[in-house]
């Protein structure tokens, strides 16, 4: 979806409103488009006694008058997205917005600025969407945004801009496009094999794998080169694993060292990550030595 940085709000009913995100003039002939429905904040006038409309009456007439405002969004609790080759990635939201009249619902989207490519976004899943009035000015909506890994390029692996767009109970839009942001990572794997099998104790193993990532490009995983990459050891009846060396990654993502087998146990490779793609352990190739 390559749009531009700019998401409209459109109004609906005060408790019941439409944010739509309209189609943009987008790059490459994708947009963003579609009426997303946000349901009626838990307390909201429909729900409230008398006792309890009366107090966000008067709470509203003796506020000083101010602009609505986002006051936080934050998407998958603010920790990296990684996102693969195939399946698309949905993660949480949380939104939350002030203003005098009351906010109606807000939610939250992610966008890049790519100059040449042209901006990417994407935006609430609709149906997802749940608010609550947290007082007299203040509400917070969760709900998800989805990425598919088919609408990015590898260049994306970067920080994105988390913006959030809503509406008061009294109709008024209004948007901050950039809350806070998260990083979106290339999804990583690395496999491990130990041999020969079985071997003798103080003899020389060789320890394989191949640390790969999504290249969002061709849609396939591609060798991570010149990476250090962790050989570790778990002794059998052992807790946890111990380095034993760092090896760098091939040109093709390729690794390859040589150890004198001691015991029975685990091996594996394991990689710290880069600010690009996240950190990932091969699943334990067990070696028997006799």
């Amino acid at each position: 979806m390559r749009i531009r940085a700019t998401v409209a709000v459109v109004t609906g009913a005060l408790a019941l409103s439409a944010l739509a995100i309209p189609a943009a003039q987008a790059d490459e002939g994708r947009s963003w488009s579609g009426e997303i429905e946000l349901p009626a904040p838990k307390a909201s006038f429909g729900a409230e006694t008398g006792a309890e409309a009366g107090a966000r009456s008067s709470a509203r007439a003796t506020a000083q008058a101010a602009a609505p405002k986002v006051t936080s969004a934050v998407v998958n609790g603010g920790k990296p997205i990684a996102v693969g080759t195939k399946s698309k990635q949905t993660v949480p939201f949380t939104a939350t917005a002030t203003a005098d009249a009351g906010v109606g619902g807000i939610a939250a989207y992610i966008w890049i600025k790519n100059d040449a490519i042209g901006d990417m976004g994407f935006g609430p899943n609709g149906k997802s969407i749940t608010c609550k009035v947290v007082n007299a000015t203040t509400t917070t909506c969760k709900g998800t945004i989805t990425l598919d890994p088919r609408e990015l390029v590898s260049t994306d692996a970067t920080w994105w801009r988390v913006g959030a767009v809503g509406v008061t109970e009294e109709g008024e839009e209004f948007e901050s496009d950039a809350v806070s942001k998260v990083r979106v990572q290339r999804f990583s794997k690395l496999t491990v094999n130990a041999s020969p099998e079985p071997v003798k104790k103080g003899k020389t193993i060789t320890v394989t794998g191949k640390l790969t990532r999504a290249n969002w490009d061709t849609g396939t995983y591609k060798g991570y080169s010149k990476q250090a990459v962790k050989l570790q050891f778990k002794k059998k009846g052992a807790k946890s694993y111990t380095t034993v060396k760092t090896v760098k990654t091939s040109s093709t993502g390729t690794l390859k060292t040589t150890v004198k087998a001691s015991a029975d146990g685990n091996w594996r490779y394991s990689f710290a990550g880069t600010p690009s793609t996240p950190a990932v352990s091969a699943k334990g190739d067990f070696l028997d030595v006799k």
